[in-house]
């Protein structure tokens, strides 16, 4: 050795220990692998070579806790949500967890942090990349589950009463659905308000427990005309109403406001009468869709107006996230958990929704079912890799699992 540092020749460095085998990662994800009914999602188990996948900047890894879930994946899955790239994708607008590892220029999020994010679709995973300005710090108190059904719910309402029609004391609003997420997001925020009165449409048995959470009128949409009986509390009819049908329900809206009452229309659920779509009731809801002018509009002193959540800005949706969590942390809002089913269970819980016997959120969870820990007889080999939206670095992603969701 002391020859060869005389002679200037580099001495022989002595062998490290062999690299440590890298472990790949896995995840599991909820892909709509067509269009059509239940049978069409399937519980896929992924993995990739590198551990941790390589992020942009501005991304962050977030270790799922809990997923939203939403109508829009009702429709999506039947080829009716026209933000939701084609199949095979992965579903999910909404989630709340843990942050994994965080990209260059993210400055005001670390590992640990617990966080609420939202996207078009990618959530219903247990790893997911985010955008970091899609996330949001979640309040100490609040649970993963809690965080999951704040999203798209709340901002839904909150900027169609707030920065849509403008609630006010002394108003009144119509919302169909008003067991739902939205329709006690609505019912919540309205709340913040003096004197503001609620009517909600929904089942019998759901009153008790909507009328407790804040309605003042619950109607049975299912056994009565509830523009007669809205007609027989309120003559004058109504100065807020939100309608998710479309349809005939919202020329029946635009008929029970009052003058300078205002109409937001959020949906089309009249469209999904079933697993599969319907080209009946979507021609039927199309037909009878309200048809205005604008001499009609000036003539009635009404307002009609349309609210995607979909179609908005990072900037609006962070605005009134922010205010959301404020509210949150004051005690004036608290969703509502209806049902947590874990991925293997996503049939019962998209069918409870679709036939609506949830009262308030219905929750996904990535972590395993604990009877399904002790055995994978019921993996079935995938055949090819499929591409998704917030899959993790879509060209090196791999599925090389399938777990046929349970019914």
């Amino acid at each position: 050795r002391r020859a060869l540092i005389m002679s200037g020749e580099a001495a022989p460095t002595p062998p490290g220990p062999p690299a440590a085998e890298e472990k790949p990662l896995s995840w599991r994800a909820l892909v709509l692998t067509g269009h059509g009914g239940y049978d069409k999602i399937k519980l896929q188990v992924k993995t990739r070579a590198r551990q941790p996948p390589p992020l942009r900047e501005g991304e962050l890894l977030v270790r799922v806790k809990a997923c939203g879930l939403n109508f829009a994946e009702l429709i999506g899955k039947q080829g009716l949500y026209e933000l939701l790239p084609p199949p095979p994708v992965t579903l999910g607008m909404e989630g709340s967890g843990v942050v994994e590892a965080v990209g260059d220029g993210v400055l005001d999020r670390k590992v640990g942090d617990r966080v609420i994010m939202l996207d078009r679709s990618g959530m219903w995973q247990e790893v997911v990349v985010v955008s970091a300005n899609r996330t949001f710090p979640m309040p100490e108190q609040m649970s993963f589950e809690e965080g999951a059904a704040i999203p798209i719910n709340y901002l839904t309402a909150y900027m169609m009463l707030f920065e849509m029609a403008n609630v006010r004391p002394g108003k009144s609003v119509l919302i169909h659905m008003a067991a739902g997420g939205v329709g006690i997001a609505v019912t919540q925020l309205c709340q913040t308000l003096p004197d503001v009165t609620v009517f909600g449409t929904a089942s019998a048995s759901k009153h008790e427990t909507i009328a407790q959470g804040g309605v003042t009128h619950p109607i049975d949409y299912r056994t009565k005309d509830y523009v007669e009986e809205i007609r027989k509390i309120s003559p004058k009819g109504m100065d807020i109403v939100f309608d998710p049908l479309g349809g005939s329900d919202t020329q029946k809206g635009f008929s029970l406001l009052k003058p300078l009452g205002t109409l937001i229309v959020f949906g089309a659920a009249n469209c999904v009468t079933g697993q599969k779509k319907n080209l009946f009731a979507i021609a039927k809801t199309w037909y009878n869709q309200l048809s205005l002018n604008t001499l009609k509009l000036m003539q009635a002193n009404k307002s009609v107006g349309g609210f995607h959540l979909g179609y908005l800005t990072d900037e609006l949706i962070g605005r009134a996230m922010f205010k959301l969590l404020e509210l949150y942390g004051q005690g004036k809002i608290k969703p509502r958990i209806d049902s947590c089913y874990h991925f293997e269970e996503v049939t019962d819980a998209m069918r409870r929704m679709h036939e609506r016997q949830n009262i308030g959120k219905v929750i996904l969870l990535p972590e395993r079912k604990p009877e399904d820990t002790k055995s994978n007889s019921n993996v079935e080999p995938v055949e090819n890799g499929e591409k998704t939206e917030a899959a993790i670095d879509e060209k090196e992603e791999k599925a090389t699992e399938e777990v046929k969701a349970e019914v």
